[in-house]
């Protein structure tokens, strides 16, 4: 729904209730705007995650710590306004970012399991290959930080055939690179190196110059 399309409902659903006497219609315009309210959430978070990805080198850890509240905040919001509307999907995805706040900016791999997890279960349910794909993508970061690699390369594997169904070929070399520092921690020092080529490959062809960074650094460092 377009902004001016909810602006304008909500004010015939009140000019409905406060002139024309149907109260009945409150409800419906509180799931409305509760909907937007969840979008808008998920969406602004959204944003401030990349400015603080943009910035994280740089940042001091306080400015990490402030932002890191504000996202989690929006993203908190969300996650419980899509499950009381009973959006799957949506909670889904909000339960994602609420992992990666927790593991990413916070460093808080133990508070992100829960999360990332949930959201993994939720996002199948609702037939959701994307967030699928993400939830397990940061589900096999956290098994790698373990030192848990065979689980880490099938969370990797698993993303990477998603997202390889969807056509998402940033994601795919993104994983690539993932599952290459997976196979040199175990000792594939030939699959790793494969596996960063056809990571630059789908990176340069896709134009993701942001992965491209990452297939630099793996060049350097595996």
């Amino acid at each position: 729904m377009s902004a001016e399309n909810w602006v304008e409902r909500a004010r015939s659903m009140y000019d409905r209730a406060i002139f024309g006497g149907d109260t009945s219609v409150l409800e419906d315009a509180d799931r409305e705007l509760d909907a937007v309210e969840a979008d808008l959430a998920l969406a602004r978070g959204r944003v401030i995650h990349a400015r603080l990805m943009d910035r994280h080198g740089a940042a001091t850890q306080d400015a990490k710590d402030l932002a890191g509240t504000e996202e989690l905040a929006l993203f908190e919001r969300a996650a419980d306004l899509y499950r009381k509307l009973g959006d799957v999907r949506g909670e889904a995805e909000s339960l994602f970012w609420i992992g990666v706040c927790h593991q990413v900016v916070r460093e808080d791999g133990d508070a992100a399991l829960p999360a990332l997890e949930r959201s993994h279960t939720l996002a199948a349910e609702a037939g959701d290959k994307l967030t699928s794909s993400y939830a397990l993508r940061h589900l096999g970061y956290a098994e790698h930080m373990a030192g848990r690699l065979d689980t880490a390369r099938e969370r990797l594997e698993e993303s990477t055939r998603l997202r390889r169904e969807l056509g998402f070929l940033p994601g795919v070399a993104a994983n690539l690179v993932g599952l290459a520092y997976v196979a040199a921690g175990q000792d594939r020092r030939q699959d790793a190196l494969a596996l960063i080529e056809e990571a630059g490959t789908i990176a340069e062809a896709s134009g993701a110059r942001g992965i491209m960074r990452q297939v630099e650094e793996a060049r350097t460092n595996v």
